[in-house]
Parts: structure tokens; sequence; C-alpha cells
């Protein structure tokens, strides 16, 4: 196989995103601002949803290794994804809005995490046919498409007017993608190894352990991100923009950090770009009301940094599983999980934190409350790099 044909992996890349972190900036403030459902109360649901995956991930993973026909197992679970979107967002909840919207996300995030399973397995395949770069070029296409799909998602609200828009957009997406998508799935040619092989090798454990915590900081931003522009920069209606020049930057430097690890390492350029992040977290630490252009030089380099993350770490991880677990499914099975846990902590934590400290979104905030928001967006996630950094460098096998 050649890289001749690899924009079906970008456009599939993109669906997968929209309904990723996304939803994690929109659905809670949509319930909020629409049905005044609590903060804590839809912290707790995604939480909970997140404790299902403990048991859903690995599960879905080992039913990946084991289809027959992969096509049709991605199909129907484009359908389901597309559907329960248009439900979460393009319905008025028939039930109560919280139990509403717990069904609708669980229906969503299960066919995400199967789709991502399924898309990462099949992308080991797909890499090691590639030659000895395979997993890099394959990673700078998929996240570089993954990051467009995260930019069109967070201003699709605002173009489209309104959250019913995205839902129909996003279904429209669901039906070129899946179709783009049709002839490259297959099944790998080793059997599924499980995901003991993938915990029993130190290296695999260290990556997961690594991605949690780099996750971690881009869960907490993206959670918060639009209460900090509203509330503590004071600056309501830019949080479009400011959210498409974060993911824009993003997708432009995906592909650079792409050749420079192709060059120079991937562990390497992924260690640069994590204290890119650090430095950029710690200037937010010193922002105050008004300063919306000093956040949109932020903006732009912490995008900058995060296409590093999303680039070179799975990257880094597809490379370990094809040498220890070639069935691979059960290992992004692990994979998707770890991703998604850094959500579901920063939801349950943050939220609940926030509105005990007496933080009311689009509402006058005293100081104590918006010094919070202000440590949770960018003092944490300080701590959060720095701690994955040193786990990082200290994996000296990859």
């Amino acid at each position: 196989m050649t890289q001749n044909r690899l924009w079906p992996w970008s456009l599939f890349a993109a669906l997968l995103a929209s309904a990723g972190l996304p939803i994690y900036i929109h659905a809670p403030k949509a319930y909020v601002d629409l049905y005044d459902v609590p903060l804590g109360a839809l912290g707790a649901v995604l939480f909970g949803l997140r404790l299902f995956d403990v048991v859903q991930d690995p599960v879905l993973g080992r039913i990946a290794g084991r289809l027959q026909n992969p096509r049709l197992a991605a199909a129907l679970s484009v359908a389901v994804m597309a559907a329960a979107m248009i439900g979460l967002f393009g319905v008025t909840p028939p039930i109560a809005p919280l139990w509403w919207f717990a069904v609708m996300l669980a229906l969503v995030f299960t066919a995400f995490s199967f789709l991502t399973i399924l898309f990462y397995a099949t992308g080991v395949v797909r890499a090691e046919a590639m030659g000895p770069q395979g997993h890099v070029v394959l990673a700078r296409w998929r996240e570089t498409g993954a990051l467009l799909g995260i930019c069109a998602a967070s201003v699709a609200p605002l173009v489209l007017g309104g959250f019913g828009g995205f839902a129909l957009a996003f279904a429209a997406l669901a039906v070129v993608a899946a179709v783009a998508m049709r002839g490259e799935w297959q099944r790998a040619e080793v059997e599924d190894s499980g995901f003991a092989v993938v915990l029993a090798d130190p290296v695999a454990r260290r990556l997961l352990l690594t991605a949690l915590l780099n996750a971690a900081p881009v869960a907490v931003s993206s959670t918060l991100f639009l209460f900090f522009v509203e509330s503590l920069l004071q600056a309501p209606g830019a949080e479009g923009p400011l959210l498409l020049l974060f993911f824009l930057s993003a997708a432009i430097a995906s592909p650079v950090w792409s050749r420079l690890a192709e060059r120079h390492g991937a562990k390497r350029m992924l260690l640069a770009g994590m204290a890119l992040s650090i430095v950029t977290f710690a200037f937010a630490l010193t922002l105050g009301p008004g300063d919306t252009i000093a956040f949109a030089v932020i903006c732009v380099a912490s995008g900058a940094a995060l296409g590093a993350d999303m680039t070179l770490l799975p990257a880094l991880f597809a490379t370990r599983m094809a040498t220890v677990a070639p069935g691979a499914s059960s290992a992004f099975g692990l994979w998707s999980f770890v991703s998604k846990l850094a959500l579901a902590l920063a939801a349950i934590t943050l939220l609940p934190l926030l509105d005990r400290a007496g933080f009311t979104p689009g509402a006058a905030n005293d100081a104590g409350a918006l010094r919070a928001l202000l440590l949770a967006y960018a003092g944490l996630p300080c701590l959060l790099k720095i701690a994955a950094i040193l786990l990082l460098a200290k994996t000296k096998e990859v």
C-alpha cells in the first residue's frame, strides 16, 4: 500500500473528532443555558459514563478484534452515533433533560468508542504496510483531519445557527465519511492478543499513563474554555473565534511536528511540544478581564503544542503495539478509555469544585470564584504537563 489514498483517514478522523472533544465543550453549556441543568449534575453524568467505559472499552476492543465484517460494523456504528447526536442537540428532551442528556451521550460515546478502536487498530495494519515511517505518516493525515474536525465542530453551533444545525451537519458528515472510508476497513492479519498482553508490557503501561497525564490538561482547558472566556476575560461572543484559532493552530502545526519527528525522532519532538504547552499555561495565569488579545496569542501557541500531542503520542503507542500486540484492537480499547478518562475526571472534579467556589456561569462572580476558575484552567494543567514530561523522559525504550 502507498500513501496515495490516505485522505479518507483524514475525513473519518474529522468525524470522530467532531463527536469527541467538542461534546465536552458544547454539551454542558448547552444544557445549562437551554434547560438550567446544574453543572454538578452534568459533571456527575459525564463521570458516570466514563466509569461505564472501564468495562465497555476493553470489551469493545475484543469485539473489534474478532469481527468478520468490520465494514458493516463501522457503518452501523456511524448510524447510531449520528442519530444520537441529533437526539442530543436537535431534539427537545421528551423526558427530564438530565436523563435525556445521559441516554443520548451513552449512545454517542459507545459508538464513538467502538469506531475509534476499530479505526486505530485498522491503522496499525495500514501503517505497517507503508514502511518504517508508516505510523508517523498515517498519524500526520489522521490527526490533522481530527484537528480540522475539531475546528469545524467548535464553531459549528455559531455558524449554523445553533446546536440543531450542528447536529444535522454532523449527520451529513457521517454519511460522507462512512462512504469514503468503506474500502479501508480490514481485519488484522493476526488474532487479537488481548489487553492483558498490553498491560504486561512496561513501556505500554508508561505510554498509557503518559497519555492520561498528557490528555488531562487538554480535558481541563476544554471543559472550562467557554466559562473562562465569558467570565474571566469578560469577552462574551469571542468564544467561537478563539476556539477556532486554538484548533486551527493545532491543525496547522500537526503536519509540521510530524515532519520534524521523521527527522529528529517522535519522542524528542513530543517533549518539545509538551514544554511549549507548559509555557503557554504559565502565561495564561497572568490574564484578567479584557486580556482577549493576549489570550488569542496563547491560543495560537497552546494550539501548536496540542498538534504535537495529538500526532506524536498516538504514533509512539501504535509503533509499540505493532511489536507487542499486533492484533491491536484491545490495545486501542485501553487507549480510548485512557483518553476519555481524562475528560471524565475533569468534568467530575472541576465543575462541582467551581460550583462550591461560588462560580455561576453567565453571572457576575466575585474575585474568589474567578480566581478558582483561573487556577483550574491554567494552574492545574501546568502541574499535569510537568508530570507527563517526567514520565515520558524516563521511558527510554521509545
